[in-house]
């Protein structure tokens, strides 16, 4: 006489796919790890990029730099190329996608017995650790060079906040556009708006010493919102405009990066399951 097996129960079953899930992220997560320390000079490249661009424009440039309300330029500048890093980072999260598309990595991963997200999970957590890395560089660097913030070290920790906001939006447009373009040669037609776009903000120069329709495009960029509240929470000179965006930096540094978020989340995992139909 056989006997009736009881299911397991609803909240068991949920609790096991939560834990497979964070397992196998860890994993992906590791597996990168793992690129950093077979391939550190790309890693210190990309950590070293950022500072280039920093004491170029800090030393070479800056001297030539005149703010419209007064003010030291490189405490102007410092927290503009925080916000442009994050913002440049889904270049790297597109190469890393497009190479992993390209090779076949990826349809090797979906066709194992692991949970479908962790390859996206692993890899957003891979790239924000880095991005935090990057952070710490960069701000290193802006202190050695004379910048210093005057604001409260809980104000400094919400800037950090926004800044990996900005760069979690970010990530999830990296990811989705690499899964459009498949191949790491397309990634070279997004550099190419990438930079305008970074470049068309109040990262270097305040968007009152631009024409008038182009400043106003500067003071809407996602960029301009986090860079003007993060100097705002350092306490560095910042330009102040009478539009909306100015007037409402700190609301568009956070509602930009979560905008973004609701339109390229679900659009990058969408398209990652229909991977290979």
């Amino acid at each position: 006489m056989s006997t009736a097996t009881a299911p397991a129960p609803a909240p068991r079953i949920a609790a096991y796919r939560y834990r497979w899930l964070l397992t196998d992220s860890w994993t992906m997560t590791r597996r990168g790890l793992a690129h950093w320390a077979r391939q550190p000079v790309q890693v210190v490249v990309g950590l070293v990029f950022p500072v280039m661009m920093l004491v170029m424009f800090g030393y070479l440039l800056g001297g030539g730099m005149a703010l419209p309300g007064g003010g030291d330029y490189m405490e102007y500048l410092v927290p503009g190329m925080l916000a442009l890093t994050m913002a440049f980072g889904l270049e790297a999260t597109m190469v890393a996608v497009t190479q992993d598309l390209d090779k076949g990595v990826i349809d090797r991963f979906r066709s194992m017995p692991m949970a479908p997200a962790a390859v996206l999970i692993g890899r957003s957590v891979l790239d924000m650790l880095e991005s935090a890395v990057s952070l710490l560089v960069l701000l290193g660097a802006g202190l050695a060079m004379g910048w210093r913030w005057h604001g409260g070290f809980g104000d400094a920790l919400y800037a950090v906040g926004l800044l990996l906001l900005l760069r979690f939006a970010m990530l999830w447009i990296g990811i989705h556009l690499a899964l459009v373009a498949g191949k790491p040669e397309l990634v070279q037609a997004v550099q190419i708006l990438v930079w305008p776009v970074g470049f068309l903000s109040s990262a270097f120069v305040s968007p009152a010493s631009m024409p008038g329709w182009l400043g106003a495009v500067a003071e809407w960029n996602p960029m301009s919102a986090t860079a003007g509240t993060v100097r705002e929470l350092f306490a560095n000179p910042r330009w102040t405009g009478d539009g909306w965006a100015a007037q409402h930096a700190e609301l568009l540094s956070v509602g930009w990066p979560l905008v973004l978020l609701a339109v390229f989340f679900p659009l990058a995992v969408r398209r990652f399951g229909r991977l290979g139909r």
